[in-house]
């Protein structure tokens, strides 16, 4: 093993920054960085490394989902602000709430770029899916309630009933039957 190295980044390095990020923007694929981004030193002491600080405000917002689920209501919050309203789909099937978009190739300030993301909440038992309301702020921040507290939607449990095929002919009875009939 004389001749062979195992790569190792020391947390000193910006080696080490670059293979182990510390956070990911999620909505914010392909706008590149900012300088503030790149030029923020990692903060450490000894091999303890903290995280890269962001702006204020931004890591709350960008690509950011909360759901809130009170006595009286359920309500998600989810930003598609790199969408159109025609892009955005909100749908619901059976306890599943399915926020969908996309939008084709377009030119921004940084080349072209497309986007695609679906998110999916499972509804509580209690909120029934038909009365999922959405409405969709200025800022581009889908707001998604449904009154909590209705009906318990049962789970239905369809037992099928299954039939037992009968097995197929041995090979050895259908020769000799062959073989007698002619």
């Amino acid at each position: 093993m004389s001749g062979r190295s195992v790569p190792h980044a020391h947390p000193a390095t910006a080696e080490y920054e670059f293979a182990n990020p510390s956070r990911l923007g999620e909505q914010r694929f392909g706008e590149g960085l900012l300088p503030e981004e790149i030029l923020t030193p990692t903060l450490y002491h000894g091999y303890y490394v903290r995280p890269r600080a962001t702006r204020a405000g931004e890591g709350s917002r960008a690509g950011a989902s909360e759901l809130r689920l009170s006595e009286g209501k359920f309500q998600a919050f989810l930003d598609v602000s790199h969408f159109t309203p025609d892009e955005v789909t909100v749908r619901t099937v059976d306890n599943l709430l399915e926020v969908s978009a996309r939008h084709p190739q377009r030119l921004d300030r940084h080349g072209f770029v497309s986007r695609e993301f679906c998110r999916t909440y499972v509804l509580p038992a209690d909120v029934d899916p038909w009365r999922v309301r959405a409405a969709l702020s200025h800022d581009g921040i889908l707001n998604l309630e449904a009154p909590r507290g209705g009906r318990h939607l049962d789970t239905e449990v369809n037992e099928v009933y299954i039939s037992l095929l009968p097995p197929p002919p041995d090979l050895e009875e259908e020769e000799e039957a062959a073989r007698i009939e002619p």
